[in-house]
């Protein structure tokens, strides 16, 4: 039968033959070359991989320079390995702090053993009753005031891994001491979120949610304060003393800022205070139904004036606690989070910053109170700094940033008698 169709000039010549076996035989020379090289196993091959094609050298290439950049191959630095080789150390002695820190604890007991006994024995020996000699110590009582201490927490972006492990840790011991202060003001935590929020849910398992009458809050420190007031206007806002009344014809906070500066203006809220060494005002006392602001911030004063800007921000008040007026530093010293909240806590109990200072400033900063006719006005406090609450505590914990800026008297961290003397002549006439 004969086709009329159009001839297919790309089907195989004439002289094409079908083989014995069913499969087309061609007798171009030039096909039959190109079949017999793809049957052909490629020389050097691994055995296996005759089907895989080569890489295009433009591919090759490219997976080469994305390997010599990629940030994870990169040297580190000088500045990074000192860190590292820091961060190893910490974790290397961390055994070693807790075993030291477990031992403190063990002498201090067998000091206060040793006294109980002396006492009770020089009251035998006089024919005492040795009760009349010994104080009982009185039975924890919550004793709430109506004052809040605020930490702001909303510093993440300014502060390093560790100096956050050393802010969890200041946030620990500053609940300890306002639980076991004599009178407990209402403490709140603000900006709860980030990696300061996932190592408490972690590391500290959870710890914090245990504690009583603590307010964390996702929110800013205004959204704190206004739980924190509510709280305080309450019928359960707490007891009244003396300490915080109003009084009339004295402000509790004193200063001569500039125009500028000043915070009397009805845009201010008069119901927060944020505690920063910037302000023009100093604490002169704490009162009633306010909010205390503390910066959590921990980052070796890095970053300067950061809290004085945000309460500018957020049109609250400021001050810096009077630890110029009181105080004679023999070194640099800056507060940490948890020893402000003690130091306004212990105000709370005895009304004297001199008192306060000395009693949470460790002696081995060499502070001592101005114009002091006593006997020994030097630091008595125990300088061991035992951590509570579920946390392994740091001795030689990150100082604060902005926050310690607080106590500074004329520069922002500068705690050195002369810089004390000269704060003290650009104080207000009292």
């Amino acid at each position: 039968m004969t086709s009329e169709g159009p001839i297919d000039t790309n089907m195989p010549d004439a002289t094409d033959a079908i083989s014995d076996h069913g499969s087309v035989t061609t007798t171009s020379g030039k096909r039959k070359a190109e079949e017999e090289l793809e049957r052909t196993p490629k020389k050097n091959s691994p055995p296996g991989n005759e089907q895989e094609e080569p890489k295009p050298a433009n591919a090759t290439a490219e997976s080469t320079n994305a390997e010599t950049t990629d940030p994870a191959d990169k040297p580190l630095s000088k500045s990074q390995l000192k860190r590292l080789r820091k961060q190893q150390y910490w974790e290397q002695q961390k055994e070693a702090r807790k075993a030291k820190r477990k031992e403190k604890r063990h002498e201090r007991q067998a000091r206060k053993r040793a006294e109980r006994e002396a006492k009770i024995a020089e009251a035998k020996a006089a024919g005492i009753d040795p009760a009349t000699v010994l104080q009982p110590k009185e039975p924890w009582k919550y004793r709430p005031v109506p004052v809040a201490f605020i930490i702001d927490c909303d510093f993440e972006q300014y502060m390093r891994e560790q100096e956050l492990v050393s802010l969890s840790s200041q946030i620990v011991r500053s609940y300890a001491m306002n639980r076991k202060a004599k009178y407990q003001a209402s403490l709140h935590i603000s900006s709860w979120k980030g990696k300061l929020k996932e190592r408490f849910e972690t590391v500290l398992r959870n710890t914090h949610k245990n504690w009583k009458n603590v307010g964390i809050h996702e929110g800013d420190f205004i959204e704190a304060a206004k739980k924190a007031r509510e709280e305080m206007m309450s019928p359960k806002g707490g007891e009244m003393i003396d300490l915080i009344k109003p009084v009339e014809g004295s402000p509790s906070l004193k200063g001569n800022p500039a125009p500028e500066d000043d915070e009397s203006s009805k845009d201010i809220d008069q119901t927060i205070v944020y505690l920063t060494s910037e302000s023009p005002y100093t604490l002169e006392r704490l009162e009633a139904n306010t909010s205390y602001v503390i910066g959590g911030l921990v980052d070796r004063n890095r970053e300067k004036g950061l809290c004085y800007k945000r309460a500018k921000q957020y049109k609250v008040r400021t001050a810096k606690l009077p630890i110029g007026e009181y105080m004679a530093m023999q070194s640099r010293y800056v507060l940490t989070t948890n020893q402000v909240v003690e130091i306004m806590a212990k105000w709370l109990e005895c009304g004297d910053w001199g008192e306060a200072f000395l009693a949470v400033i460790p002696k081995r900063k060499g502070g001592t109170l101005k114009n002091n006719s006593g006997a020994d006005s030097s630091v008595t406090k125990d300088d061991d700094n035992t951590g509570s609450e579920g946390e392994e505590s740091d001795e030689d914990d990150h100082e604060a940033g902005d926050l310690g800026e607080i106590q500074s008297p004329t520069n922002e961290h500068d705690t050195s008698p002369a810089a004390n003397e000269a704060q003290q002549d650009q104080q207000t006439p009292q």
